[in-house]
């Protein structure tokens, strides 16, 4: 089984496909796709993201992987989308239309994971409406919990705290569907 359904022929192709499947404990939404990230055709691409040292620091995967094995997550129940499919780059270089919350929505509520964990403060914000601290959010989509965590982003790196990575792993471990 694809880990996401092929998209029509006359939609516009993605930066970085979905990484989505029935039945994940855990995906991630980042805002889009950066730069080297949609050069590289990797999720987290750029050596100074924290993503991927993140989640093995919190247990979330066995080893390091490399950007390039993303398609390999849903082995470990964990997922990948942005809120932005269709651009690559800074939140600030985005476009003012960039984000598709409606389109986001309907495929958390279809794939139905556990969690969805915000990776930034800015894609929280614009799914929820609202400012968000870390951690675990009052709000669902659909059957899904909702998790804020600091942008593991090198440009972020002055706000950058592996705790509520860790927190987060301790939610997955226990079971989200509390």
């Amino acid at each position: 089984m694809p880990a996401t359904p092929s998209p029509r022929a006359d939609a516009p192709a993605h930066i970085l496909p979905d990484v989505l499947r029935p039945g994940l404990a855990l995906v991630f939404c980042g805002t889009a796709a950066g730069k080297r990230s949609a050069v590289e055709q990797a999720y987290y691409a750029h050596p100074g993201n924290m993503f991927w040292r993140a989640l093995h620091a919190a247990g979330l995967t066995p080893r390091l992987l490399l950007p390039a094995e993303y398609p390999r997550l849903p082995d470990y129940g964990l997922g990948l989308t942005d809120v932005a499919k269709l651009h690559a780059g800074n939140d600030d270089e985005l476009p003012r239309d960039a984000f598709d919350v409606p389109a986001l929505r309907a495929k958390i509520e279809g794939y139905a994971p556990a969690l969805l964990a915000f990776t930034s403060k800015a894609a929280a914000r614009a799914v929820l409406c609202r400012a968000a601290d870390y951690g675990l959010q009052p709000e669902r989509i659909g059957a899904s919990r909702l998790f804020v965590l600091p942008s593991p982003s090198g440009q972020a790196r002055g706000h950058w705290d592996l705790a509520p990575w860790l927190a987060l792993a301790d939610v997955v471990r226990r079971g989200a569907g509390a």
